[in-house]
């Protein structure tokens, strides 16, 4: 047994007990064939109750033998690994990270393991509590105040291996993914890590898009794993719960810590998944509001990149996933900070849906997408909106030229003209939301646009958009149709209602399919914004529905009752209200156009492509 090790923090220096040789004499034993002593020497760097002192001492001892610590030793130097640096004395924490630069610099075989220890403190501590010797729970530090230190010297590490193996960030993202934890984890565990993952990408940039990729691909598990149905339900339950356990006003004076926790607890969601998702969206939404801007200035550069990216996860992952209630806000939230942005989104998802080589599905996705973000985004103005509704409607007409002209015999089937219907539903709803704003300002020159669209030649050719178009959209299509009396629908929607023969839907082997209810399987992405905490920055971006005043466009009972009815009625005096115009040149939109002879190919008038 020897004594010897210095505290760095004291003076005097403090002795510490310790068996067994120096590192370099127990890695001499063990090449002549002892290994007692360095049994003993993992044993001790194992042992939950070490000093600071003794840890420092063989850090010390350690970065004087670097050299002989080769692959044969890998267990050991794991052991070294595990030492509780983070969260140590100041010289503990310096000792060990003078440690790792030599041992990433000597010993380039361990990188990957050092990159694994450092990961690895990106989430709170676990505590586990014992009883008789069994493990009964395991739960985070709630406790722990010296996260954000921790989480600092985590990289500072990360920082001090790259700048010795600058290829480094070529094994991150392996470790990244492996550590990410359980999307069951607590919402504060996965916020740590979402936390730590994009402080990563401010230095080292060039794995950004497949972080964001990373993150974005767990918050659409937890997005599409909760229905917008169960989230209401569950925040319905909750409110019911609470006003029963309301005392009667008057009786009791609530506690002072109890008012003080109330407006936490009333912006939680109740939903437990919900909570996580509304957790991560408020951390994925403060990083993107931090590139854009810096020092409370908009960073045009900045945002231009991070949009290519988000833009490319976009592709990647949230277009194709149906049924996300939330993550796609990003976007949205992205979009809002410069018109350029929404534009130049916009003027992506046209492209989608205009080339017909991009599977049927995901074009009439990005349909779905466009006249979602036109109808709600209140930051789009209608300038751009009715740029996007002719090309919309250009290529629409073109497309019906086109089955009119081939001679065949045109049915009302989905799975043959997907992306028409979904173009015309983009242009029915964009319509029904964006119709007061387009009018409000000279009711006469709008009203002559929304004719000049040529909207009856839609609904009243052979493909029959208003018997595909989910029943809510193509009902309020009409009454605002009809009450502007830019073209008649009920007719139409009648007889449809009447036909024995119900849509047809090609299934993957042949067989028709009959749907009803929602045929084109309608998804509208920006539909309510359900979560709380990030709601908050969404509210004053986006149109709800409660503001267009649905009362005033009721449908008539029948068509003949709505014929009946004196024209004069249907523009009854008001000039409508909408949401405001913002804006006032948009860019315009381009397009690489097709033959209008083939199927679902776009008109062939000439467009000027967006400018970012």
């Amino acid at each position: 047994m020897e004594v010897e090790g210095w505290d760095f923090l004291n003076s005097p220096p403090v002795k510490t007990v310790r068996f067994g040789g120096s590192v370099a004499e127990t890695l001499d034993k063990l090449r002549k064939g002892d290994s007692s002593d360095y049994e003993l020497l993992k044993h001790q760097l194992a042992d939950p109750d070490i000093k600071d002192s003794q840890i420092i001492s063989w850090l010390q001892e350690f970065r004087g033998c670097m050299t002989q610590l080769t692959k044969d030793h890998e267990q050991l130097i794991y052991t070294v690994l595990r030492l509780p640096w983070v969260g140590r004395s100041q010289a503990v924490v310096d000792e060990f990270l003078a440690f790792l630069s030599n041992l990433v610099s000597a010993q380039t075989v361990y990188l990957c393991a050092c990159l694994k220890m450092v990961v690895s403190h990106f989430t709170p501590k676990r505590v586990t509590i014992c009883e008789g010797g069994v493990d009964i729970s395991e739960s985070e530090d709630e406790e722990d105040t010296d996260l954000p230190r921790n989480f600092d010297l985590c990289h500072q590490a990360l920082q001090l291996i790259i700048r010795y193996v600058p290829s480094t960030s070529r094994f991150l993202m392996p470790i990244l993914q492996d550590g990410f934890p359980f999307v069951q984890k607590s919402p504060r565990t996965l916020e740590c890590y979402v936390h730590n993952l994009l402080r990563l990408t401010v230095y080292v940039p060039s794995i950004r898009r497949d972080v964001l990729e990373l993150i974005v691909g767990q918050l659409l598990k937890l997005d599409v794993s909760a229905s917008r149905e169960e989230i209401e339900e569950a925040e319905e339950n909750q409110n019911q719960s609470q006003n029963q356990d309301q005392p009667e006003e008057g009786l009791f004076d609530m506690d002072e810590d109890m008012t003080a926790e109330q407006p936490h607890r009333t912006n939680m969601m109740a939903h437990p998944v919900a909570e996580r998702l509304d957790t991560l969206m408020v951390v994925l939404m403060a990083y993107i509001r931090d590139i854009c801007n810096v020092d409370g200035s908009f960073h045009a550069e900045r945002t231009k990149e991070l949009y290519k990216d988000l833009l490319s996860v976009f592709d990647k992952l949230i277009l194709p996933t149906h049924a996300s209630g939330h993550v796609q806000y990003t976007l949205f939230y992205l979009c809002s900070f410069k018109l350029a942005l929404a534009e130049a989104f916009l003027d992506h998802l046209w492209k989608v849906l205009q080339n017909p080589t991009q599977p049927a599905i995901l074009r009439q996705a990005a349909a779905g997408y466009m006249g979602s973000f036109m109808a709600r985004a209140k930051f789009v103005p209608v300038l751009t909106v009715r740029a996007c509704l002719d090309l919309l409607l250009t290529w629409i007409h073109a497309y019906i030229d086109s089955q009119d002209s081939s001679g065949r015999q045109v049915c009302c089937d989905i799975s043959l003209h997907g992306p028409f219907y979904a173009a015309c539903q983009a242009v029915f709803y964009t319509l029904v939301f964006r119709h007061r704003a387009m009018l409000e300002a000279n009711m006469k020159k709008g009203l002559e646009y929304l004719q000049s669209l040529n909207l009856e030649r839609l609904v009243m050719c052979q493909l029959n958009p208003l018997k595909v178009c989910l029943p809510s959209v193509t009902s309020m299509f009409a009454a605002i149709t009809r009450k502007y009396q830019v073209v008649f629908c009920y007719t139409i929607i009648e007889r449809n209602n009447r036909q024995v023969l119900p849509v047809v839907r090609s299934s993957a082997g042949g067989d028709g399919v009959t749907t009803n209810t929602n045929p084109l399987d309608s998804f509208f992405p920006f539909d309510p914004y359900l979560l709380k905490r990030s709601g908050q920055l969404i509210e004053p971006l986006y149109q709800a529905w409660d503001d267009l005043a649905e009362t005033d466009l009721l449908p008539p009972k029948t068509a003949q009752e709505a014929q009946k009815e004196d024209e004069d009625d249907f523009l009854s005096g008001e000039t409508p209200h909408g949401d405001a115009m913002l804006g006032l040149t948009p860019s315009s939109y381009g397009s690489n156009v097709c033959s209008p002879n083939s199927v679902g190919s776009p008109p062939t008038a000439q467009h000027r492509a967006f400018k970012f």
